[in-house]
């Protein structure tokens, strides 16, 4: 494990050398970081992680996006994972796979009471429609190394929601 300073990622070019692949769960909120960190940890940092992981010799790349990423949205949060998409697959990997997974959840360590109580009534819907609306970040990783595992379909490919429940498994 290496730990990075963001920041100067450039100078830690060394630790994105030698894997054939790259995993990328990197975000934080807008409340958190602000409109202006937050695009820069979502869109830049992740851009430029991918940029030194294909120098360094990666072959495929799994992003963890977002459901509803779309470069031309209106909405902020959309509009970046969308944009953050773009750049990686213009990167230019053997294989570059993007999930989208919808409502991560997850046990957080910092209070987040909006989320907390929108996973409460998701945990709920998701007895009856387990792929709908959520996903369990544990069905996330699962279905993050096993596509890895897959023979590879095509240099691209977006898994959404469902498909994320069901390679998850």
């Amino acid at each position: 494990q290496a730990v990075v300073d963001f920041e100067r990622l450039g100078e830690h070019a060394a630790a994105f050398q030698g894997h054939d692949v790259g995993f990328c769960c990197l975000g934080t909120t807008r409340a958190k970081a602000g409109a202006d960190g937050f695009v820069r940890v979502d869109r830049d940092y992740v851009a430029q992680a991918a940029e030194l992981a294909r120098a360094g010799g990666c072959k495929h790349f799994v992003l963890q996006s977002s459901r509803g990423a779309n470069a031309r949205s209106r909405f902020l949060y959309l509009r970046v994972k969308g944009e953050v998409e773009n750049l990686v697959q213009a990167v230019g990997f053997d294989r570059c796979t993007i999930l989208r997974p919808a409502v991560l959840l997850c046990k957080r360590q910092e209070s987040r009471p909006m989320e907390w109580i929108a996973q409460q009534f998701l945990g709920v819907v998701a007895r009856v429609f387990p792929t709908a609306y959520s996903v369990p970040v544990e069905t996330v990783a699962r279905a993050m190394v096993a596509c890895v595992l897959q023979p590879g379909e095509g240099k691209v490919k977006v898994l959404e929601n469902g498909a994320i429940h069901e390679l998850g498994k």
